[in-house]
């Protein structure tokens, strides 16, 4: 705890954690070789079902059909990928035998074929009598019935397992960001050649799980995709509470884990049972001398950086006792705590007035970043003062990000940071007061949203476009918003919108055009597929925001959990069903439906669907986005398919909103998804 007191610098605090990191994962790695074993070998037990009620075993001749058909699906499986079904008994309908096998899709052909060769001899074992059966391996599924049920969706039966020691820590875990995610897994896993998805993300933030589906290949998409979601409604009723659970039923399965399961086609050989006893000594003392020798390694560094740091902080105090302000004097490197030379400073004094000492009468609202006041400067002039909260790790890093880029642009279409002032432990952002609040205080209220008429609408539009074109293209830096939404566009007096809240921003230089991260920060429901699911951001993420921000703005109503209403769907998804009844003016916000002009609105419509389209190759950018508005001629082309949405909670349209606080600043949503 002395270490981390002295090195108080960022660079310090950053290096030191990073050391202690690795010692931890070391740890970890340590335990979880010994502990991995133990802790999966129950979950990754098989399940069967003798299915059939007849008290009659099957006669002779079905078991010969059996047999044969069995030993079929095992040779194919052998060479196949990952999937066969087969018929035997063409001679005797009577005695026919339909069975098929289904792979996991990340397991190569030997293991594929080593597990319907083991799930033959345990069916045979288990339902010995019994004229149709189902085995769920850990890696195949295996499958067999007197009735053709090929091309068929089979819900039942479907069996639950899951670790009954890995409770929740916190109830009602999966009603949150997995619930959604999971949901989104299915979309993209259901519509994929082989019919299976996989991902690992975030929930919460913190917490990482990973996800599993897949379904049996001879159901069509739309029927995979029902049966995965119906199999995610009954969650809630077995494993809703557990961290680790597998949900089999006969045409797909679904998995939620807490540690990685996926494989990459092969699996560790295991040792013999003679050997099991001597190789795991062998490997503990591997360890417990690497983890010596890297403990003793780290204690070595953390006493050097313990004096650096002890020296650099009295170098510190002798300058302030000189006069001189650490903070821009020149031995002052870390720029993370440095402030934008283009940003005057503000006393603290003059916000403090302004703010009447930050009192409750002047609070604007409150977001990830820390509470935003209104203030009134001597000259009478109206600010917007966001202030760090103290404990919010969050809203540090946006404020650095903030100082050292939102400076540097100026157009009419973003919102202008004025000053800044960081003193007495203080951190403060002052920007040009915005009288009219957030487009979505005025979009989703029914009050409100009446009195944006369609032109305001256009209006609105056409300027968001134009302030985004400026970031990707016309400033000195190509800016990606990262967190571009209703809430984020503030209204001037004239009701003209400003693009807010850089704080999740990130600069591309030179001739680059993408970049991938594992933080994954944003608003669900605005976040381009290959973001949300990979970390892969580029101008083409802001498209895809910018395009359901537009669909929004015509029709009035917000994506987050668009689906959960009477449509059933994703606010893209119904928008797209529209478009292809050619029934487009049916999206029109019912408040506006006199106010707006029929072909605007079409074309309107037309570019969100260019923008939300699932490939981002497939996405305008924004300077044809700009040019296909201010164009009546320009010939549009035809939008694919919109991807699916990862959406969450939103309040409804009503007379009263939570949401409708008068920011002025608005708060930022911040989730994090760790990407494969």
């Amino acid at each position: 705890m002395l270490i981390i007191f002295i090195c108080n610098s960022g660079r310090s605090r950053r290096m030191l954690y990073q050391l202690l990191f690795s010692i931890k994962l070391i740890f970890f790695l340590s335990f979880a070789f010994g502990e991995n074993n133990s802790s999966n070998t129950q979950l990754l037990d098989y399940r069967y079902a003798c299915l059939d009620q007849s008290s009659v075993p099957p006669s002779t001749t079905y078991q010969t059909n059996l047999n044969n058909l069995i030993s079929f699906l095992s040779t194919d499986s052998a060479t196949s990928n990952g999937f066969g079904n087969r018929t035997s008994g063409d001679d005797d309908p009577s005695n026919m035998v339909y069975g098929l096998y289904l792979c996991r899709g990340d397991v190569n052909t030997s293991l594929c074929h080593s597990c319907v060769e083991d799930s033959s001899r345990l069916l045979k074992q288990h339902c010995p009598n019994n004229a149709s059966a189902i085995l769920w391996y850990p890696f195949c599924l295996l499958r067999y019935s007197n009735q053709n049920f090929f091309g068929n969706l089979t819900i039942r039966p479907r069996i639950p397992m899951f670790d009954a020691a890995q409770n929740s820590t916190s109830a009602g875990e999966f009603d949150t960001d997995a619930r959604v995610l999971m949901n989104g897994l299915i979309q993209m896993g259901s519509e994929r050649p082989l019919m299976f998805g996989t991902h690992m993300f975030n929930i919460n933030g913190t917490q990482r799980r990973y996800g599993w589906v897949q379904c049996s290949r001879d159901i069509t998409t739309e029927e995979c995709r029902t049966c995965l979601s119906n199999m995610l409604e009954d969650v809630e009723s077995c494993c809703e509470e557990k961290k680790v659970w597998r949900v089999f039923s006969p045409s797909c399965i679904m998995m939620y884990e807490t540690q990685p399961f996926f494989l990459n086609g092969t699996l560790p050989a295991a040792p013999a049972p003679e050997q099991e006893e001597g190789g795991d000594t062998r490997w503990w003392i591997i360890i417990i001398i690497v983890v010596a020798g890297i403990v003793l390694v780290a204690l070595l560094a953390i006493g050097t950086y313990y004096f650096w740091c002890l020296n650099r902080k009295k170098d510190k105090q002798a300058k302030q006792e000189d006069g001189i302000n650490p903070m821009f004097s020149e031995d002052y490197t870390d720029k993370e705590d440095t402030v934008n030379a283009d940003l005057p400073m503000m006393p603290l004094s003059t916000i403090l007035k302004s703010t009447n000492d930050f009192s409750d009468e002047h609070k604007l609202g409150k977001g990830g970043f820390g509470p935003v006041y209104k203030g009134v400067l001597p000259d009478g002039s109206l600010i917007a003062v966001k202030r760090l909260s103290k404990t919010s790790v969050q809203g540090a890093d946006e404020f650095k990000n903030e100082v050292l880029l939102i400076a540097k642009l100026q157009h009419r279409n973003l919102v202008r940071l004025l000053a800044c002032c960081i003193e007495q432990n203080e951190k403060l952002l002052v920007y040009e007061y915005m009288p009219n609040s957030s487009l979505d205080f005025h979009l989703f209220h029914i009050d409100k949203g009446a009195k944006l008429d369609w032109k305001q609408r256009l209006n609105i539009i056409n300027g968001i476009a134009k302030g985004l074109l400026y970031l990707h293209e016309d400033s000195r830096l190509r800016v990606i918003h990262r967190d571009l939404k209703a809430s984020n566009i503030l209204l001037d007096h004239e009701m003209n919108p400003k693009i807010s809240d850089f704080g999740l921003a990130r600069t591309f230089g030179g001739d680059q055009r993408q970049a991938n991260t594992i933080r994954v920060v944003g608003t669900y429901g605005y976040m381009a597929p290959e973001y949300a699911m990979e970390g892969l951001f580029s101008v083409k993420s802001d498209v895809f925001s910018f395009g359901v921000l537009l669909l929004e703005i015509i029709s009035g109503k917000r994506n987050s959990k668009f689906y959960l209403s009477d449509h059933g769907q994703s606010l893209l998804i119904y928008a797209w069903n529209f478009w292809c009844q050619r029934k487009g003016l049916e999206l029109v916000d019912a408040l506006i439906e006199k106010s707006c002009v029929a072909s605007e609105v079409i074309k309107c419509l037309h570019i969100g669907l260019l923008c939300v389209q699932e490939d981002a190759a497939d996405r305008p950018t924004m300077s044809s986005v700009v040019h296909m508005l201010a164009s009546d001629t320009v010939s549009l082309p035809t939008p694919t398919r919109p991807a699916f949405s990862v959406g969450r909670s939103a309040i409804d349209r009503g007379s009263s909103s939570n949401t409708s606080i008068h920011y002025s600043v608005n708060e930022i949503t911040v989730s994090e998804v760790t990407p494969r």
